[in-house]
């Protein structure tokens, strides 16, 4: 996942600016793969007139499968980028463990991506059944450029080469299967400038000044060694996956620059018409074939935004391929960093983080379990995230009408660990006996109380503040209601040692709650007792029921 800087505000609004495709510096080409004619035009002024689809108001959680050729290593997310970067410990723990990154790169992890356990139908099951999601999500490409499907315009795909099988459509195929909505996430359009440091060689040890496997070509693929073998990457061009056949951008020896650089500026060197129409036309590919109802993409706004027509178009094609029972698009599109403006027009997407509000327009927390891509260190560690966390940041996500997508990184191999597993499983638990105050949800009238709910707590770029919110203990209460109103679900983010909540919204004569209070009961247990003064609805408890938090459940007359 990206972690950059929040985009220039020039370049905000002059994307809001109605445009045809002569406006833009690099125009996709609809040569391969049309976008898909309909309601929907590849302009703000068009696509603002989308509507959310009320499936994914009401879905609320949905789980991702972060997973690809990054978690051969075990070393975490970016590492296909960060092996690159001398000095660093993914370096170093490449280096030692595969080889000089001149002699043995990316490219050459691949083989070793095999997913030789991977079972799709039992996974999402597992996911749909045991942990409350509501739908499902794939990786189609990471910033790492190796297409998890049979591509037809990327010749480094897991069907030719590690699994040698089409994983998207096994996800597809389970996520059906399993009743589940399907998402895919696209993040190749970055390779431009991710893999920048490929193009690197040491500067000290007995490898220095020896080019790093990024300047490879086509015409390397077949060197006969004095045995007569050849590469086994033979007839394959590595500028295919590592896209480094342009300039530098600007501090490219930087290795924080591409965080600013994220939105095309800051001397980012731009991409060709030939580069943004392959990611186009690859994303267009894997819609026609998989029919996702979701797509997610790692960048500010839309892909190439606002360099390029291909995102626009993209998110134009995906609409008009859908129709709900209403006669509207049932499908999602979310960007990340969107003006007001924007948000109309996509689902606004927030990574480890949310806003402390009621959001008037629904959007998405994505969020993981420990690191994106495995990572061996989380697991040995226990760093994963806890039941508690996830249901804590879950119930304050929706209270403020969004969604949560979970990533639960897999092995390489393609299974969770148990940690995960009996995480996942705990936290499944919960989500049986509370779901009805998740799923089908409405905020209600303010969204929660307590010292959080109360601070001025500020998004960092693209989110990045979800760690002020797993603080939250007992006194920090969250609100959902049923959706015709008659149901107000309170939320303590932890189990009370008095055994008692007080809840001011809910204090006799508040403006917040008029309405008469006809019984209360704590979900998974079942009545309980209270008491109704002008200071506070104070519940009664019983000893806790399970090792996470309790929702009380106030039916009003």
């Amino acid at each position: 996942m990206v972690r950059n800087i929040v985009a220039l505000s020039i370049m905000l609004f002059a994307g809001l600016m109605p445009v045809n495709a002569q406006s833009y510096k690099v125009p996709v080409s609809e040569a391969d793969e049309p976008m898909q004619k309909g309601e929907f035009e590849p302009t703000w002024e068009s696509l603002r007139t989308y509507e959310v689809p009320e499936w994914f108001r009401d879905a609320k959680f949905g789980i991702w499968a972060h997973w690809g050729p990054q978690c051969v290593e075990g070393s975490g997310d970016w590492m296909a980028r960060e092996l690159y970067m001398e000095g660093s410990w993914k370096y170093q723990y490449h280096r030692d463990k595969y080889g000089h990154p001149s002699e043995f790169g990316f490219k050459d992890i691949l083989p070793f991506f095999k997913a030789e356990n991977w079972n799709p139908e039992q996974l999402v099951k597992f996911y749909a059944e045991e942990c409350g999601a509501q739908y499902f999500f794939a990786l189609g490409n990471h910033h790492d450029n190796f297409d998890l499907w049979d591509s037809r315009y990327q010749e480094w795909n897991s069907k030719a080469i590690g699994p040698h099988k089409d994983l998207l459509e096994g996800w597809a195929k389970a996520a059906k299967k399993a009743g589940l909505p399907f998402g895919i996430s696209f993040h190749a359009d970055h390779a431009w400038t991710w893999y920048e440091p490929s193009r690197r060689f040491d500067l000290k040890g007995e490898k220095r000044g020896v080019k790093y496997d990024g300047w490879l070509t086509k015409k390397d693929g077949y060197k006969p060694n004095a045995d007569g073998t050849d590469k086994w990457w033979k007839g394959l061009d590595p500028q295919k996956l590592y896209a480094q056949d342009h300039d530098f951008s600007d501090r490219t020896w930087d290795n924080g620059a591409i965080h600013s650089q994220w939105g095309w500026e800051n001397g980012a060197c731009l991409p060709t018409k030939d580069y943004v129409t392959n990611f186009y036309n690859r994303t267009l590919d894997a819609i026609n074939r998989y029919d996702p109802s979701l797509i997610y993409f790692d960048v500010t706004v839309l892909p190439f935004y606002p360099v390029s027509d291909a995102g626009m178009k993209i998110a134009a094609h995906m609409y008009n391929k859908g129709k709900g029972a209403n006669g509207k698009t049932d499908r999602v599109v979310f960007g990340k960093i969107l003006t007001d403006e924007m948000k109309e027009a996509l689902v606004w997407d927030v990574e480890r983080g949310a806003p402390n509000k009621i959001m008037e327009r629904p959007w998405q927390c994505c969020n993981c379990i420990g690191d994106w891509h495995y990572n061996t260190d989380v697991y040995e560690k226990g760093r994963y995230k806890n039941a508690a966390t996830i249901a804590k940041l879950l119930v304050d996500i929706v209270s403020k009408n969004g969604n949560m997508l979970l990533s639960v990184p897999l092995r390489a191999d393609g299974t969770p660990d148990e940690k995960e597993l009996a995480i996942m499983k705990e936290f499944g638990a919960w989500m049986k006996i509370n779901k009805e105050s998740i799923v089908k949800t409405r905020p209600w009238r303010i969204f929660g109380e307590g010292p959080i709910a109360n601070a001025d707590i500020k998004i960092n770029a693209q989110g990045f503040n979800d760690g002020q919110y797993t603080k939250a203990g007992s006194e920090e209460i969250r609100f959902t209601q049923s959706k015709d109103g008659n149901v107000v679900y309170v939320t303590a983010l932890a189990w009370p040692k008095d055994q008692s909540v007080k809840v001011r919204a809910l204090s006799e004569g508040n403006t917040l709650c008029p309405q008469n209070i006809k019984k209360i009961e704590l979900l998974g247990y079942g009545k309980v007792k209270y008491e109704r003064t002008a200071d506070a609805l104070t519940v009664s408890l019983p000893t806790p029921i399970n090792n996470i938090m309790p929702v009380i459940k106030v039916t009003l007359k």
